[in-house]
């Protein structure tokens, strides 16, 4: 599976994006998916996650409430709708794919398969 990340930009904090991952090669809706992100000299941590089913999603504490992860498998696309944004979120925002078909995604890096190229997320104050 290929996946491709997009949608990443500059905004002012308390503003709002939405991340795009598409993927090829693969249907998602067989997948759970997951959203990272990472700073320079900073391991990569994670940020949000839905199940294979879309009927579950694990969230950062520091991002709940903020952000919403979604599944189109229609368009074989997920997404990552922040909201509220502030300078703390400026990363590099990475989209994964996981065999994992437990009814919660995983939040671990390591439970994931496939990887996207990251998209930059700038957030000014």
């Amino acid at each position: 599976v290929q996946l491709q990340a997009s949608g990443g930009g500059l905004v002012q904090a308390g503003g709002s994006l939405r991340l795009s991952c598409g993927a090829a090669g693969g249907t998602l809706s067989t997948y759970a998916m997951g959203w990272f992100r990472q700073t320079p000299g900073k391991e990569r941590v994670f940020v949000a996650a839905i199940s294979w089913s879309g009927g579950n999603a694990n969230y950062a504490d520091s991002v709940k409430g903020r952000f919403t992860v979604s599944k189109d498998n229609s368009k074989n696309t997920v997404y990552l709708q922040m909201n509220a944004l502030k300078p703390e979120d400026t990363a590099t925002y990475y989209c994964a794919a996981s065999r994992w078909m437990n009814s919660e995604p995983p939040t671990t890096a390591l439970r994931y398969d496939y990887w996207g190229q990251g998209t930059l997320v700038t957030v000014s104050s």
